[in-house]
């Protein structure tokens, strides 16, 4: 019987607020008169993540925690004006502030205020639509953890993001060794090939990948590491902000559409270069179409230079 779906995401579901600042790290300074200014849009990584895999042609469905607020509100929006699938939980509605540089560098202040430690999603919701899935990409938001046992018995591949890791964080060892796929930002981790050895070795793991920005990717299987090359954006770089849950959708678009690691490894670097295109407010993904083409032209270049 096929699913409904070919991708639940849970959790990382909220609101930002960009702030483009005229250089990171912001010196102290009484005020500063911004430019191009301050806008306020919903779009954390679980949305980005949702919206990439949909933009390329993936059956996906969003599930989080969300308040009865503007916040809320504009969340519930993000998915309906997309044609996203959302569940929306009662809870408290995430918040971030982005400090955006000139470089398209950005600094994240979360308000960790928003989750409770009794918020849970219920079983009674999660349960059907993990039936109805093939795959579940799960965000390391609270109460994401709780979930993972429910997911793992109704038979789900599933993936994560660790973001900037340190390798010795309690809190996100149960992402990193319960997923089968599972991305980790370098930018924190102080020997980025002994984490992911340890990621492969103590979880359930069957992939690694480290994200390095300009330097492009690292990615560990049984068949070892390999570096995955960083792809020129085909447009000038304005922002990074969600070039990692862009990475991820592309990635996991190959995956589940069967290619192979280093074809899903392109689709990610490709994905992710795309998103250093699109300003932090505005909420764009790449396309299949134009995903498969950029793919080919990065194919062709590559043979060139050979």
């Amino acid at each position: 019987m096929s699913s409904e779906y070919d991708v639940l995401v849970l959790g990382g579901a909220g609101v930002d607020t960009i702030v483009y600042v005229p250089e990171l790290p912001l010196p102290y300074a009484d005020s500063y008169a911004i430019r191009p200014g301050i806008e306020t849009r919903a779009g954390q990584t679980g949305d980005f993540v949702a919206l990439g895999l949909s933009s390329l042609g993936l059956r996906t469905h969003h599930i989080d925690t969300i308040g009865d607020d503007v916040p809320g509100d504009l969340v519930r929006a993000f998915h309906r004006d997309h044609g996203i699938g959302f569940t929306a939980v009662p809870g408290g509605t995430k918040r971030a502030v982005n400090l955006v540089g000139p470089d398209g560098r950005r600094l994240s202040l979360y308000d960790d205020s928003r989750s409770q430690e009794s918020d849970r999603l219920p079983e009674a919701l999660l349960g059907p639509l993990a039936s109805a899935s093939r795959h579940a990409h799960v965000s390391i938001t609270h109460p994401c953890a709780f979930a993972l046992p429910l997911l793992r018995e109704a038979g789900l591949t599933l993936s994560t993001d660790l973001h900037d890791w340190d390798g010795e964080n309690p809190y996100h060892e149960p992402f990193a060794y319960g997923a089968d796929i599972v991305f980790v930002s370098s930018t924190a981790l102080a020997d980025r090939e002994k984490t992911m050895h340890r990621i492969l070795e103590r979880g359930r793991a069957e992939i690694v990948v480290a994200t390095a920005g300009a330097e492009g990717a690292y990615m560990l299987s049984a068949a070892g590491l390999v570096h995955v090359p960083a792809v020129t954006p085909r447009g000038p770089v304005v922002d990074s902000n969600g070039a990692g849950d862009a990475f991820a959708a592309g990635f996991l678009f190959g995956r589940l559409t069967g290619e192979d690691l280093d074809r899903c490894a392109l689709y990610g670097a490709v994905a992710g270069a795309h998103a250093c295109t699109v300003p932090a407010t505005a909420t764009d993904a790449v396309d299949r179409t134009t995903l498969l083409q950029e793919v080919a032209v990065a194919v062709s270049t590559a043979h060139e230079d050979s």
